[in-house]
Parts: structure tokens; sequence; C-alpha cells
């Protein structure tokens, strides 16, 4: 199996797992935020996009003209959704009703479309000039997993997680991935609809009661619970005041600031935070 370590024994690899993994045939990842530190180049690209918007097309009340906020905004209004689903959640938050755009709309601010657009364009331009890395205790427990037999598969609402897992050297742990490409491709409703995530586990050949769903967004959080997967697994990377509950409120039986949290012998069996 495609991943797993040679030096461990399944046996060995399973008492490694927190208990509430043990029980699981399938695992699904998330690749923004939860296997690759990539979600702060979406955020990036969307407050080039978002402000330059705001800045050209000002909401009538001067309170909802401020600029976008790289952690809070991004996390409430557009992390783990679609382009479009995104753009067009963050600039109804801000009052502004702009019309959806042609779908070959260029970049710019005349339209949903032509901001998703420059997202894209900005976006774009920071994975050329940045490194891309896997987080380390993600890597670490997707080894122990494989060791284990737990099949595993990413998904994302990005057309790129297939370039991101290949740059940071991880495409090989996951037996399957439901990208958006593949998510376009199908017709699939994008999260909170946990059609992503069914897909994945169907994909690996598995029910979503034996399967557990890790995220770091809202939304994803939100499908997980949604879909009736048997774990959702929070992962807070903000660790704010708020970032843990809203993880729980939306749908996390599993709190954690990283991965590697699952492993070992005081891995974490119970909510966090």
């Amino acid at each position: 199996m495609g991943g797993a370590d040679p030096g461990i024994g399944r046996e060995a690899a399973q008492a490694r797992l927190a208990s509430c993994l043990r029980p699981l045939r399938a695992v699904v990842f998330d690749t923004d935020g939860v296997i690759v530190d990539s979600a702060r180049l979406h955020a990036a690209a969307w407050k080039d996009a978002f402000d330059a918007c705001l800045r050209d097309r000002p909401p009538p009340d001067p309170a909802q003209r401020r600029p976008f906020d790289v952690r809070e905004d991004y996390r409430r209004y557009v992390d783990g959704k679609s382009r479009l689903d995104g753009a067009a959640a963050f600039l109804e938050s801000r009052g502004m009703r702009l019309p959806e755009g042609a779908p070959d709309a260029p970049p710019g601010t005349g339209s949903v479309r032509a901001v998703a657009a420059h997202k894209e364009q900005r976006f774009l331009a920071l994975l050329r000039e940045t490194e891309t890395v896997a987080w380390p205790g993600t890597v670490h427990l997707l080894h122990t997993l494989a060791a284990a037999g737990i099949v595993r598969a990413a998904v994302s609402a990005s057309r790129h997680a297939r370039e991101l897992l290949r740059r940071a050297g991880v495409t090989g742990l996951f037996q399957e991935l439901v990208d958006g490409r593949e998510a376009a491709r199908l017709g699939l409703p994008g999260k909170p609809d946990p059609a992503l995530f069914l897909e994945a586990a169907r994909r690996l050949g598995e029910e979503p009661k034996c399967t557990a769903v890790v995220e770091d967004a809202l939304a994803g959080v939100d499908a997980g619970r949604r879909g009736g997967f048997g774990l959702v697994i929070g992962v807070d990377r903000l660790e704010t005041p708020d970032s843990a509950r809203d993880l729980r409120e939306h749908g996390a039986d599993v709190v954690v600031t990283d991965l590697a949290e699952l492993l070992g012998a005081t891995a974490p069996g119970t909510t966090k935070g």
C-alpha cells in the first residue's frame, strides 16, 4: 500500500492511532490547510481580489468597506468553498450584489466571476513564487494510517490540488483524489454539501459511517457532519479564542491543532479546546 512505513507492522500502527481512529477503515483529508500549507496563499489571493473590489465598488455602508481579513473573513466566507461560491458569499456579506457575469469573464471587479478570476490569477502567481510544503504532523499520520491498513483520499474545492500534492511530495500517500476539476466534471455541489467527501469514500470502497473526514474549514466540517461520516476531525490552525469552538459547533467530533496529536500514547480521543 502506497506510503506505508515498512518498519512498522499493522498492529503496532493501529496502537499508535488515537482511539477515535482505530475502528475506521478510511480517512478523507481536505487539501489546503490540512495536508499542505497553502491556505495562506488562497487567503492572500482572495484579499487582493476583494480589496480591489471594495476600492472600485465601495458598499454604501462605510462599516462594510473595511479590507478583507485573511483570518476571520477567509474562514467564515471562502475557506473550503469553490471560487464562485466563496466570492459570492463574501460579497454578499458586505452588501455587494454583483451580477454573476460570463463564465469567461476576465479578472476584474464588475461581476462575481470577474472577482473569482482575479483571485485565480493572483493565486497562480503566488503559487509560482512559493514553495509548497506538507504539514509534518499530517505526513506522519498518513504514514501511520497506511501502515495500519486504513485507506486514504484527498479532496479539495480547488482545481490545483493535484499540483499542490505533487509539489509537496505526498501524492503517493493517497489512493484517491477528488478535486475541483473532478467536481466540475461530475457536477458535484460544493461544501457544505458533502458530495466531495461522499464521492471520495465511494472511490475508496467504504461507507461514510466507516470513514473519517479531516477538515480545517467550517464549511468542510459542516459537510462531514451532513454526510453522516463516522468521525469528523477539525484542524484548528488559527488557535483564536473562537476557532476551536466554531469547528465544534459546525460538527467536529474532535478538534486538534496538529494531526500529530492523533498519534502516540497520549493521543486524544475526545474533543479539545
